[in-house]
């Protein structure tokens, strides 16, 4: 890492936070243009109008190199100071002494002349070209781990590749990961000559302009002049502080602009800027985080300046020349140490002052550093853990409008698919036409992705930078004027409501496969198999129908490519013609429990032929294979069966299975008597085929063995497996809990907490019809517009040739809500309110709110002084803040069981712990009657 020459000794210079030192008398000493008279050269005003004597044709090429780097420093500060902050702290004939010696230096010395020289920039001009400039060493990059066994084996690696003894301490370090930019800041004799980007670790981008405007930067380095190295290179991290982020977005949005997406990419944008005016704006900061080259020079022998045998030892050399370091390094000794590090900052990642992803651990002795060595790309002795991303970039390839089962039309985002927190993410709602507005996306954008934990993932907005050079490409969203289902013209529902309604309640398909989509949640009847596709297909299979024959390939289901290559144009063959359109099987939710799979037998939907590209690789035992990739899709368009299978000709039965099964049929005739018939089947009609029992033959064809044996060869459809299960999932949800029953009926802003409430309360259907908006209010826990709501749906269902009443009158004759919960849960929280925040292991958010419903306490969703109890999960938000300076009591999930089976989150004994694992009630698998998987996957109580 070092690189000492201990033979000279260090000429005598002081660079302090002014570059100022001894003036005349300092500089008399000296010979004009000498080492010495560099060194002592300041900046004040009179030093600098020395300059113009300066016969620079007679200095060294060091020499002339030395004062160029020292002078250009000057003049580049004086542009910042006079252009961009506009407060010039030298004279103009000083600025100008300087400015005169810089093209005499680099007419002597042509190497001295780059394309970055303060001399190239006219006047307020400050146009970075960002020249491609060599590190003096490689900056490397980091091996990533995702999840703590990884880490361990790296660690363990690490021990065992230095033998190190069992037991002893491992000096380390453990740093958050900033989510920033890396920079490379190169100080000779202690003035800051250049800041590189990473780049490809070899070459990197000159921003040294843009770099001196980052304000705790130093431009000189402090301390002793005994401890400023010849040449160094301090490597860090390039960010944004969320409190200047915060503030730079209230002042976009002052403006009238566009806010920044999040600090990573506000700062990326920043440091990038062409006219560095912008990136002093911006208030950026930079935190150090390694060391590159240290070459101490022949003025400085070993043993006259600080030694560097370790990464710490570093950074205390870095706290005397001022240069930043975080405050939130950690030296840690052993592997739990490290987890006790991410724990602790998996848990505060928004606590402190900037963004992170991750906690890099290094070995901090340099000499085990260099026995650990490195790959060609990362050093062996670091390694950075990342959480799980919160926030990523992908594009937005469109935004479509989507139906809810209420009738609410919602801007719905089009992503690349991309992973974030756990999860691989490809749409996302923006809620409403202002929403898209506000975060000034545009079609085409790359666009930033946030999911914390289990949250909805949001579309945050735009990465602006990412917009340059390709304004052509992106439009905005324009919202539909009419309903792309049904073609009803779209309306906010009353005066003032953002959102956008489609009116067609009843008729309209895609409100229809929503509610039907809603009655077969868990939340509801729970209808496993009955999925959205399966919902689309009884509610709207003409969906995704192509406009013209043009698209229709009934005869395509895949289209093979090689790598690189396109899908032929497509032809279709003559005289071909659309099928006819097809009637929904359920035109509203009355007809759910009459559905058969007769009803089901002809139920067509589309599908798009996918391109699959075909590459032919060697595999690990030398012999060629083939791989499928799925390209996407071709436009292209054919129909299949919905719910039962395509035609399959049957499979010949061997000699010895026909043999066998006559053998079976002459043993039923005997015990029959001789009546042949009692013991045919379906499948004993084609005696040489396999036909299942439950199959429907649709034709046979004529087929001839090799010996002449000629046989009608059956040819059948059948239900698919998925299918009869659905239909019995179906039949058990006659007998489902009244609560879901409510749920069910798609009952506007009735979600599964409030529903169990009017169902415990009524008791029946009947008394449900029959309550008043004033009967609901008396119901802790319902306020008004659900009362509203509720009074308003059971009054249209009055009429028997509304959907709803046509609807509640089958379910009625189907059996459908006879069947009361009783809750046998133990009141153990009467007279609590329980506030939820973050995520749980075992409970969803409904779940908690239901096993709390359950219980007897109140589930609250703000947090007061009328709080009982605030439970953490994973990823809490501000209301454990707030619990916390009200003085709320705040129970994690295991306090929280106990806290629902005995009334108090105390472990007081053993037995009261055992309740809390064990019994249905901590476990949320009998909250009012609801499963362990109702309490865990129950989706969200909201409106839509």
């Amino acid at each position: 890492m070092a690189s000492q020459s201990p033979d000279n000794e260090q000429l005598a210079w002081d660079l302090d936070g002014d570059g100022e030192v001894g003036g005349d008398d300092a500089l008399s000493r000296f010979e004009p243009g000498s080492e010495g008279w560099i060194a002592a050269l300041g900046s004040t005003d009179a030093d600098a109008m020395r300059l113009d004597s300066l016969d620079v044709t007679t200095m060294s090429t060091e020499a002339a190199a030395r004062l160029w780097t020292k002078t250009a420093a000057w003049v580049e500060s004086d542009q910042i100071a006079y252009y961009i902050d506009d407060a010039p702290v030298s004279s103009d004939a000083a600025y100008d002494a300087r400015l005169r010696c810089l093209q005499r230096l680099e007419a002597a010395f042509p190497s001295l002349d780059t394309p970055q020289s303060p001399t190239h920039r006219v006047g307020g001009t400050f146009s970075n070209d960002f020249a491609s400039v060599r590190h003096p060493s490689r900056m490397m990059s980091l091996d990533d781990v995702f999840s703590i066994e990884e880490l361990r084996g790296w660690y363990d690696s690490v021990i065992r590749d230095l033998d190190w003894p069992e037991g002893k301490p491992l000096p380390m370090t453990c740093e958050v990961k900033i989510d920033g930019l890396a920079l490379n800041l190169i100080y000779r004799n202690g003035v800051l000559e250049q800041g590189l980007t990473r780049g490809d670790g070899v070459t990197g981008e000159d921003i040294t302009l843009n770099a001196r405007t980052i304000s705790n930067i130093p431009q000189n380095l402090g301390g002793d002049p005994a401890d400023v190295p010849d040449m160094v290179e301090v490597r860090g991290e390039v960010f944004m502080r969320f409190d200047d982020f915060k503030a730079l977005n209230e002042r976009a949005e002052d403006e009238g602009k566009p806010p920044f997406a999040n600090p990573r990419n506000a700062a990326a944008g920043s440091l990038r800027q062409k006219d560095p005016r912008i990136t002093a704006t911006r208030r950026l900061t930079f935190y150090a985080h390694g060391i590159g080259t240290l070459d101490w020079g022949a003025d400085h022998p070993r043993g006259t300046h600080d030694a560097v045998r370790n990464q710490s030892e570093a950074y205390a050399l870095y706290a005397k020349w001022g240069v930043p370091v975080s405050p939130h390094n950690r030296e840690v000794t052993s592997f739990s140490e490290i987890l006790d590090m991410i724990d602790y900052y998996g848990e505060h990642r928004q606590d402190i002052e900037h963004a992170l992803d991750g906690i890099v651990v290094k070995v901090d002795d340099l000499g085990l550093q260099r026995r650990l060595g490195s790959t060609s790309r990362a050093p062996r002795w670091a390694i950075a853990y990342k959480y799980p991303p919160e926030e990523v970039n992908t594009e937005l390839l469109d935004i479509t409008v989507q139906v809810g089962r209420t009738g609410r039309v919602t801007p719905v985002a089009v992503l690349k698919p991309v992973y974030v927190a756990g999860s691989t993410v490809a749409r996302t709602t923006l809620h409403n036409p202002f929403e898209v507005k506000r975060k000034g996306v545009l079609i085409g954008d790359t666009v930033i992705v946030r999911k914390a934990g289990d949250v909805i993932p949001e579309l945050v907005g735009p990465v602006l930078e990412r917009r340059k050079g390709r304004e052509g490409e992106l439009h905005e969203f324009v919202m539909p004027e009419h309903c792309p289902s049904c073609g009803a013209e779209l309306a906010p529902a009353k005066e003032g409501d953002k959102d956008i309604r489609c009116p067609n309640v009843e008729s309209c398909p895609a409100q229809l496969s929503e509610r039907i989509i809603n009655l077969a949640s868990r939340k509801a009847f729970d209808i496993e198999h009955l999925g959205d596709q399966s919902a689309i297909a009884l509610t709207n299979p003409e969906a995704d129908r192509p406009d013209s024959v043009d698209t229709y390939a009934p005869t395509l289901r895949e289209i093979l490519v090689g790598p690189g290559e396109e899908p032929e144009p497509y032809e279709p063959l003559a005289g071909l013609r659309l099928p006819e359109p097809q009637s929904p099987t359920l035109t509203s939710e009355a007809g759910l429990f009459d559905l058969d799979l007769g009803k089901l037998r002809d139920v067509w939907v589309w599908r798009e032929v996918p391109i699959i590209e075909i590459r032919e690789t060697i595999g690990s035992n030398g012999k060629p294979k083939k791989t499928r990739k799925r390209r996407g899709g071709s436009g292209l368009w054919y129909r299949t069966e919905a719910f039962w299978t395509a035609p399959t000709a049957a499979r010949r039965k061997t000699a010895k299975q026909i043999e066998a099964e006559r053998a079976e049929i002459e043993r039923a005739e005997a015990e029959q008597d001789g009546d042949a018939t009692a013991a045919m089947t379906p499948a004993n009609r084609y005696p040489d085929y396999v036909v299942p029992d439950d199959a429907v033959v649709i034709r046979t064809e004529r087929k001839t063995t090799r010996k002449g044996v000629v046989s009608e060869q059956p040819v059948y459809v059948r239900p698919g497996e998925n299918t009869r299960k659905m239909l019995d999932e179906i039949d058990k949800a006659r007998s489902a809990d009244l609560w879901r029953v409510l749920v069910a009926l798609s009952i506007r802003r009735l979600g599964p907490p409030t529903a169990r409430l009017i169902a415990s309360q009524f008791g029946s259907l009947e008394a449900i019809e029959r309550a008043s908006v004033d009967d609901l209010l008396e119901i802790d826990g319902i306020g008004p517009e659900i009362a509203e709501s509720v009074v308003r749906w059971f009054e249209a269902a009055r009429d028997p040739d509304d959907w709803r009443g046509r609807t509640l009158a089958a379910w009625r004759a189907a059996g459908v809500g006879d069947h009361v919960e009783r809750n046998d849960d133990p009141q153990t929280l009467t007279g609590m309110t329980v506030v939820v925040t973050g995520s749980l292991d075992d409970f969803s958010r409904d779940g908690a709110k239901q096993a709390i419903i359950g219980h007897g306490g109140k589930a609250a969703g703000s947090v007061s002084k009328k709080t009982t109890y605030v439970v953490v999960g994973a990823n809490a938000g501000s209301k454990a803040a707030k619990a916390e300076s009200l003085g709320v009591p705040m129970i994690d999930e295991a306090a929280f069981k106990r806290l629902l089976a005995t009334g108090s989150p105390d472990a007081t004994d053993s037995s009261a712990g055992s309740a809390a694992g064990d019994s249905d009630d901590a476990s949320g698998a009998s909250v009012t009657g609801a499963s362990a998987s109702d309490a865990m996957d129950s989706s969200t109580s909201s409106a839509e």
